[in-house]
């Protein structure tokens, strides 16, 4: 399923942005949406699209709020989820489109792949999601959707 300005069409899998928050917990806490996120990334589910930017918030954010030995054995894994994601090329910015001018990058990622964003923090990309037509879901709700589309 691909995901252009909201408009969803079924000829390739959904394009998706994960925010750090969403790869932080479910790297780190098991059993949520988040989790069931990061599984599905592993499983090829979906597609995910990651800016420069992003790649490296991931690690940043990880290397800060993990013990060394816990950031020792999940960055296998970061490696991982980065090498099977699309790499997206920024050549047009949308700034700004955030109270948070940390989630600008997220915003030009989502709008240059043509993809959804997955975020708990939907409050800081409620203007670009009403301005510029982007899909901007929840954990659960990507979740839910990847569900729905493999039961039918």
């Amino acid at each position: 399923m691909r995901c252009y300005n909201g408009v969803m069409s079924r000829s390739t899998p959904l394009r998706v942005v994960v925010d750090t928050n969403v790869v932080f917990e479910g790297l780190t806490y098991q059993g949520n949406a988040a989790g069931l996120i990061v599984e599905a990334w592993l499983a090829n589910l979906f597609q995910p699209c990651v800016s420069n930017a992003l790649a490296y918030e991931y690690a940043d954010v990880l290397s800060r709020k993990l013990s060394p030995e816990r950031w020792q054995k999940l960055q296998p894994v970061l490696g991982k989820l980065l090498s099977i994601s699309q790499f997206t090329p920024i050549y047009y910015s949308w700034r700004p489109t955030s109270p948070d001018s940390g989630d600008d990058f997220l915003v030009d990622c989502g709008m240059n792949a043509g993809a959804a964003i997955v975020t708990s923090n939907l409050k800081d990309l409620k203007i670009a999601q009403t301005s510029l037509v982007l899909l901007v879901l929840t954990p659960a709700e990507l979740v839910i959707k990847l569900a729905t589309e493999r039961s039918s």
